[in-house]
């Protein structure tokens, strides 16, 4: 068994915390807007799927350092916040989340848009003529029928979460039991030489990503055998 120092267990409990919190935010925003998504066929809609998609492309430093801008003492949210007597969201908790939900945004919505776009209309458009409402066609119909993608879209995004480096160091920096996560604890072991250190992190962080795509990959199986 692998023995963690302190720092180490509580930079676990940070991204632990960190992944759980992103992992639900991003559910409740991408099941509308990949719903939206794939239902819509107009020019707005490849603007939105782009900037859906931009952080699979741009560098995460740069996205780092434009929330580090915006959300900082001097940024337009950052001076907002703190004009009404709170404190701005950089090198926070609170910070490194909003930065986490933007950046894993397109793992949580192109799994459900492609779950959604699979199901079509035709079995809310029976359950509306059954007189199902829209809560309850989403729970009774849409859930069940999607479930897959929903499985995938929630493992992508901890996942994804998990090992984000860039836009967390950029926003949030390495302050211990706030913003140090598991991914600039290595960091930070590289930098200090403590090889063993990097390589005991690395190693976890190395198997819980294997499992994740075992486990992304059974799913997708499972369903595409359920289909046949």
């Amino acid at each position: 068994m692998l023995s963690l120092s302190a720092a180490e267990w509580q930079a676990i409990g940070v991204t632990l915390k960190l992944c759980l919190y992103s992992t639900l935010i991003l559910l409740v925003i991408a099941t509308p807007l990949a719903w939206w998504l794939a239902q819509r066929r107009t020019k707005v809609r490849i603007i939105v799927q782009a900037l859906v998609a931009l952080p699979l492309v741009l560098p995460p430093t740069v996205l780092g350092f434009y929330l580090l801008l915006v959300l900082g003492p001097r940024g337009a949210i950052g001076s907002t916040l703190e004009s009404i007597g709170l404190t701005h969201l950089a090198f926070s908790f609170t910070g490194i989340l909003v930065a986490s939900v933007i950046y894993s945004l397109p793992f949580a919505v192109q799994p459900l848009q492609e779950a959604f776009r699979q199901l079509g209309q035709r079995p809310t458009e029976v359950a509306a003529m059954l007189g199902a409402g829209p809560i309850d066609r989403f729970i009774t119909v849409i859930l069940p029928l999607t479930r897959g993608g929903f499985i995938i879209a929630a493992t992508l995004s901890f996942a994804h979460t998990l090992g984000e480096f860039g836009v967390i160091l950029m926003l949030g920096g390495s302050i211990p039991g706030e913003t140090q996560v598991l991914s600039v604890l290595i960091y930070d072991h590289v930098e200090s030489l403590n090889y063993a250190a990097a390589h005991r992190l690395s190693l976890l962080m190395l198997a819980f990503s294997f499992l994740t795509l075992f486990v992304v990959y059974s799913v997708n199986r499972r369903f595409e055998v359920s289909k046949l």
